[in-house]
């Protein structure tokens, strides 16, 4: 496993290269030896985020931590990774064409028994959408205290989802044509 690392606001000194290469070097075992992981490490306001960004074949897996310790954000973050690999493993369905990045040692390897991994829905909601554009989606989502809303826009008569980002922005998602 490659990594590109990155650093914003912070310089990347050998001992935190060293940190995330041991730390996600672990999770090496679970790809190709051509898979590269985009680490970025940025400081800001004295919260310390690690980024990792794993492109395989299909998919991509991300994860993003923050603490006020770099190194303590490494090790969160490599947990998330690892928990995210196990659950991307579950849903890999044609071995020969999604399992390109991974190694045959991980597809191969018995997954022992996880319960907290199992996806469970355990909740259903019907409604009809309402066509309406993305600024007023974005206010309906804050009178109901979500983090996301789906509806239809009117614009384009789509069906689009807003979302709340981290800095208190809002993001949309829309189909592509």
């Amino acid at each position: 496993m490659k990594f590109n690392i990155i650093g914003r606001n912070i310089e990347i000194t050998q001992g935190l290269r060293e940190s995330v290469e041991k730390k996600l070097g672990k999770l090496g075992k679970y790809f190709s030896d051509d898979t590269t992981a985009n680490v970025t490490l940025s400081v800001q306001r004295e919260m310390h985020t690690i980024e990792v960004t794993i492109p395989v074949k299909g998919s991509i897996i991300r994860a993003e931590e923050a603490s006020t310790d770099m190194y303590v954000s490494i090790d969160l973050v490599e947990e998330i990774i690892e928990r995210q690999i196990r659950r991307h493993k579950k849903k890999l369905i044609d071995r020969t064409q999604s399992a390109e990045a991974f190694s045959s040692l991980f597809i191969e390897e018995e997954e022992p028994d996880f319960d907290d991994d199992e996806i469970k829905i355990v909740k259903v909601k019907k409604f009809d959408f309402k066509p309406m554009d993305p600024e007023e989606a974005c206010l309906q989502m804050e009178l109901l205290g979500h983090s996301f809303f789906v509806f239809k826009n009117a614009e384009t008569d789509e069906t689009c989802v807003v979302y709340k980002r981290k800095n208190d922005t809002y993001g949309l998602i829309e189909p592509e044509n």
